[in-house]
């Protein structure tokens, strides 16, 4: 007999709208995740333990953890000391490196997470992943992706312009991504899953037209939704391959190679996209993506978050290792450094003319 539908593992509910913060407590209570109150909260350092004296009175039963940054050691201890504490669900609270310690630590215990999003950096709000720090660089972790997304628009709105702006960089990769899953697909026979792909694809060309500013509440509105979407095209791939292609290699590249000197992670990967674009000789598309990556004051050229030629060159002839198994354009092509190098300083001629 054949099968007529699939599962999609998704968010049990997803709350993006002003105020939605200050409604935390009823939303848990509602989704019958806790209605005894007993929570644990993951907060950052910054934003997170800002808005704990606002949550504390709705939350009264929970317990409050501050997770010092977004390395593995600090998920594994937040993770530990959360042990025996009996909670019903545990709320990441903060940005994106304190929802994927959370994510992790969850993983860890056994709990479902709430993914409360301070900011709008990059899709891992929902995402079956967590990007943590550990002693060789920088690590990719396989996690069950958020039970529930709770993001106040008036908060995110308060947010670091440079952090939203990151977001955007993210989601627009993923049209690069899909691009590149849709090449392996025709070149090595690998899967390609349509539904991922429109929905991944469906977020980024959302966002790469959009004609709203940083400050426009309806961009921020349609931003939190394509990383919503982001994540579930994630999930029903069953791997990071929507999202995630010769793009998140080039950043991966710069985190692994100069890791003191790496900018935002959605700033890299809007990069990564359109150099990626140009490489598959899509003119009008790059065209696009630059277009768009500078209208919100993203970088376009390596220079501008403080890269020479040579390193981006480097990054980019290194990057297919960031990813082993993985087929993109940089893995098709196979282009020397020196081959880089000139492909580079074309991709520099033409958006700059």
């Amino acid at each position: 007999m054949p099968v007529l539908t699939r599962l999609m593992p998704s968010p049990l509910f997803v709350e993006i709208r002003p105020g939605a913060l200050d409604a935390l407590g009823g939303i848990l209570a509602d989704q019958r995740l806790s209605a005894s109150g007993r929570i644990a909260v993951a907060i950052s350092g910054g934003s997170g333990a800002a808005l704990r004296g606002r949550l504390e009175p709705a939350l009264p039963g929970a317990d409050w953890y501050e997770v010092a940054d977004g390395t593995l050691d600090a998920a594994v201890r937040l993770a530990d000391d959360m042990r025996g504490g009996h909670y019903d669900a545990i709320v990441g609270l903060g940005g994106g490196k304190i929802i994927d310690a959370a994510k992790y630590a969850a993983a860890r215990v056994g709990l479902p997470l709430v993914a409360v999003a301070t900011n709008l950096a990059h899709d891992g709000i929902c995402s079956p992943v967590s990007i943590l720090d550990n002693d060789a660089g920088r690590g990719s972790y396989g996690v069950p992706s958020p039970i529930g997304i709770v993001v106040d628009l008036d908060v995110v709105a308060k947010a670091p312009k440079r952090f939203v702006a990151a977001g955007i960089g993210d989601v627009v990769s993923n049209i690069s991504a899909c691009a590149d899953w849709e090449l392996s697909h025709a070149v090595t026979g690998e899967p390609l899953d349509g539904l991922a792909v429109a929905m991944a694809r469906s977020a980024a060309e959302n966002l790469l037209r959009h004609p709203g500013s940083l400050e426009d509440r309806d961009l921020l509105t349609s931003l939190a939704e394509a990383l919503v979407l982001s994540g579930i095209a994630m999930n029903i791939a069953g791997s990071t391959r929507p999202s995630s292609g010769a793009c998140h290699e080039i950043s991966h590249a710069l985190d692994v190679l100069y890791p003191k000197r790496s900018a935002q992670h959605g700033e890299q990967c809007g990069l990564g996209a359109a150099f990626a674009s140009h490489l598959r000789g899509e003119c009008e598309l790059t065209g696009l993506i630059v277009d768009r990556l500078r209208f919100h004051g993203l970088p376009v050229t390596a220079d501008q978050i403080g890269f020479s030629a040579a390193e981006f060159t480097e990054a980019v002839h290194y990057a297919p290792n960031t990813r082993p198994g993985r087929f993109t354009i940089l893995e098709h092509l196979d282009l020397s450094p020196s081959d880089i190098r000139d492909a580079y300083a074309d991709y520099v001629q033409a958006v700059n003319s």
